[in-house]
């Protein structure tokens, strides 16, 4: 699995945004999916200035979704 690849696999094109920091459907954890891409290419200035990324994930259920790099320092994986 291409994690950093900078072009996105065509499966996260269906994604819905996650809140809180698992899958929407199922509510399984972020170390359970079966596909993961990290957009590192693109990432959005937080109101501290710091960068925060889009974290990709296809969970078991077959749920894509997802959500900031910020919003997972809260969760346990």
């Amino acid at each position: 699995m291409a994690i950093f690849n900078p072009t996105p696999p065509n499966w996260t094109k269906t994604a819905v945004h996650a809140l809180p920091f698992c899958c929407p459907r199922c509510q399984a954890s972020a170390a359970s999916a079966t596909k993961v891409w990290i957009n590192r290419y693109s990432p959005v200035m937080s109101t501290d200035y710091k960068r925060k990324y889009q974290e990709f994930y296809e969970c078991e259920c077959k749920q894509v979704w997802w959500s900031w790099n910020t919003d997972r320092k809260s969760v346990q994986d």
